[in-house]
């Protein structure tokens, strides 16, 4: 990170936490670069950065003054933040991060991404910087993604792989291909909530398959197959959003017998595939992409803002799902896939990824350790990804909880929202991020709640 950057990062976190108040004068530009160090030229670019986002003001004559609309934004988002309890207003926060204890956040703070720098040069030839690009997605990229997928014992050409604007892109193009209005389709309960919007959306019939700490229920996902005749069962086999958890090979192998049974296909969302040894089973090693659609993704390690993803599939239904592509977004960004090919391609990525590990896992590690001093409890193995699911007392209501934080200016995501339907079995939970969660703060909150 470079040295303007993080200043401003220092003063932003300052303002938004009071310890630096609406109206307050800043130091002058001299006094400033000799506290942090910096060249004059440095802290004027922090100055002008502040001004232009509009959290500074400069009075000609007097210096710089924090902003009063720094305020009156923290104070509004506060409200928001404490309504954040369905799928759109809890993506809506995530989307405009406003506190610093996030908890409840779906991505990494920036510090772990940008503990390495990448290198953002990129050379196009001039035939190809005006033009749309494949539809299908950069091919050197998509054969490097078919080669990480022979490495996680999936069987798949270039051709058989479509780049898309993240996993949520995809889910989008299945969703086209498969469902019509009415239609039913099964999904993990409790899961991946942006998805539940969006099957609403579509107005999509959710089946929830109770989660369990070896995965999906299996006899509980019979029951309902037998009840209703869905199309798709979207899950998460490894690395589960919320709970953290992993499905047993055994589990994986009673889903795909389920889906030849019943007749449905699984959509596998590999969202953390890149953290995880790739010899770990995967539905799709098992079936070969015959019923399976397997959907990855960089946004979990790289950045939130970096929209690229794929879906593999047989070699008919990739074509037809390139189809839907071309007519709804024409083609995805060529420049962003030629860039993660070079970063794939000269190592960088790989050396990301051995740096981000351990900080995931230690930070884990950690959180499990804490809630366990603090008498909690984490019902589901979590393994290299950023979330762990944590069941609150059952005389508390985990959005009230979620409220209640918000107060203090903690970000939470009430477990409520991970499930497509409210039942009175359910126990209060949060889905938390290990990046937080050894935040003093959330920490101190957790023992009031005790």
């Amino acid at each position: 990170m470079s040295k303007v950057n993080s200043i401003v990062e220092h003063m932003l976190l300052a303002i938004q936490n009071g310890n630096l108040k609406s109206g307050q004068k800043l130091m002058s530009i001299r006094v400033a670069r000799e506290y942090f160090n910096v060249s004059k030229n440095t802290m004027i670019d922090v100055y002008d950065r502040l001004v232009s986002l509009g959290h500074i003001t400069a009075r000609p004559g007097s210096g710089y003054y924090v902003s009063t609309l720094s305020k009156k934004q923290n104070k509004s988002s506060s409200t928001h933040i404490a309504e954040a309890v369905d799928a759109i207003s809890l993506l809506r926060e995530q989307l405009n991060q406003t506190y610093r204890v996030r908890v409840g956040d779906g991505r990494p703070p920036s510090s772990w991404m940008s503990q390495f720098d990448f290198d953002m040069r990129l050379k196009i030839p001039n035939d190809n910087k005006y033009g749309y690009g494949n539809p299908m997605g950069f091919e050197p990229l998509r054969e490097a993604i078919a080669q990480n997928l022979i490495e996680r014992s999936i069987q798949a050409s270039a051709d058989q792989v479509l780049l898309t604007y993240g996993a949520n892109h995809a889910m989008d193009l299945i969703i086209k291909q498969f469902l019509s209005p009415g239609d039913t389709v099964f999904v993990d309960s409790p899961g991946y909530y942006p998805l539940f919007a969006k099957l609403k959306l579509y107005k999509i019939k959710m089946i929830g398959v109770r989660r369990g700490d070896t995965g999906p229920d299996t006899e509980d996902l019979e029951d309902k197959a037998r009840l209703h005749r869905a199309k798709l069962f979207f899950t998460q086999t490894l690395g589960h959003n919320p709970t953290g958890g992993c499905a047993s090979l055994a589990a994986q192998y009673q889903v795909l017998k389920l889906a030849e049974k019943y007749d449905f296909r699984v959509v596998e969302n590999d969202a953390f595939a890149d953290l995880l040894p790739p010899g770990m089973p995967r539905m799709a090693g098992l079936d070969q992409l015959d019923r399976i659609l397997y959907i990855g993704t960089y946004s979990k390690t790289l950045s939130a803002s970096f929209r690229v993803g794929y879906i593999a599939g047989k070699h008919a239904l990739i074509d037809s799902l390139c189809n839907i592509k071309m007519l709804t977004v024409v083609t995805s960004s060529d420049y962003l896939e030629r860039w993660l090919y070079s970063l794939i391609a000269n190592g960088q990525y790989l050396k990301h990824l051995r740096r981000l590990r351990p900080v995931v896992e230690q930070a884990g590690a950690q959180a499990l350790n804490n809630f366990s001093e603090l008498g909690f409890h984490v019902p589901y193995q979590s393994e290299g990804t950023y979330y762990m699911w944590l069941e609150l007392p059952a005389r508390l209501d985990d959005i009230q909880v979620a409220r209640k934080a918000a107060e203090e200016g903690i970000f939470l995501a009430p477990g409520t929202v991970f499930y497509p339907e409210k039942k009175l079995s359910q126990k209060p939970a949060l889905r938390i991020n290990v990046a937080y969660a050894n935040d003093q703060d959330f920490l101190a909150f957790l023992r009031k709640l005790r």
